[in-house]
């Protein structure tokens, strides 16, 4: 496969390049939404300003190190669901591409069945599930894991079709090339398909750790400590509700924009290696 082949393939993973049209189209949609957002935020920041929301004292009190405590623990508690419901829910996702892209039809029916449900299925009633369902027929969670399995059972059916996605985009002619030297179709799709498969898809893999690092919001419904809950009582203290979520809401911003800027930084850095090849 060519190097501009390789490129224009990984571009197209999820979506078509827009044309002209569509470039001028998207360029005038987002300078419209830039001026919106502005003019929500100076609207925002001035209603703040007229009923005192944005005096030093109310905002002071996050300098507090007991404070910063209390967030840095609900931020931990963030870390960690997301960090092991990513660890699980990646690799099962690969299972459930794979289970679907069988030549087996009762395996590949019942992968796109698990898949399609719980794509279309609110992570919110999920949680529900294993925090009120579940119980009542005597199975039960500890708080961490009501939070995890479901992001897992949500996460591993939206990767599985990314993972779908770019196995399908590997150029045929990979699998033409391992079938001339002897490879059988599973050793060709683990030595060969796979390894690109994954190289194709890893920024998006990384957009949709961001993804679970939103869901992991719905903690609060489990009463499990992360940064949402953490700061929901953070409110309850000091009484300062625009000001704790305000926090609590840049401190998601800042770690979503950093995982965002890995993933354009590995998408450039594979377009720059396929160039060069």
């Amino acid at each position: 496969m060519s190097a501009r082949t390789g490129s224009a393939t990984a571009t197209q993973v999820l979506f078509d390049a827009p044309g002209p049209r569509g470039r001028r189209r998207i360029l005038l949609i987002s300078v419209l939404s830039v001026v919106v957002i502005l003019a929500l935020l100076g609207a925002g920041l001035w209603q703040f300003q007229r009923n005192g929301q944005l005096d030093a004292d109310k905002w002071i009190v996050y300098l507090r190190v007991d404070y910063l405590a209390f967030l840095g623990q609900g931020l931990w508690g963030t870390l960690k669901v997301t960090a092991a419901a990513a660890v699980v829910a990646f690799p099962f996702g690969l299972l459930l591409a794979l289970a679907r892209l069988s030549r087996f039809s009762l395996l590949s029916a019942a992968a796109t069945t698990w898949i399609e449900f719980f794509r279309g299925i609110p992570m919110l009633l999920v949680v529900y599930a294993f925090l009120l369902a579940l119980p009542a027929f005597g199975v039960t969670f500890p708080r961490f894991w009501m939070l995890v399995i479901p992001m897992i059972l949500v996460s591993a059916a939206s990767t599985a079709e990314v993972f779908r996605a770019g196995i399908k985009a590997v150029d045929k002619g990979q699998h033409e090339a391992a079938a001339a030297i002897g490879l059988s179709r599973r050793d060709a799709m683990v030595a060969v398909v796979l390894p690109q498969a994954v190289r194709l898809v890893l920024p998006s893999l990384i957009l949709a750790l961001v993804t679970l690092l939103k869901d992991s919001t719905l903690g609060y419904v489990v009463s499990y400590n992360e940064l949402q809950f953490q700061g929901k009582t953070l409110v309850s203290i000091t009484r300062y509700l625009v000001q704790t979520y305000l926090v609590v809401s840049l401190i998601y911003i800042v770690i979503n924009f950093l995982l965002t800027r890995v993933a354009l930084a590995l998408d450039a850095r594979m377009k720059a290696r396929a160039a060069a090849g």
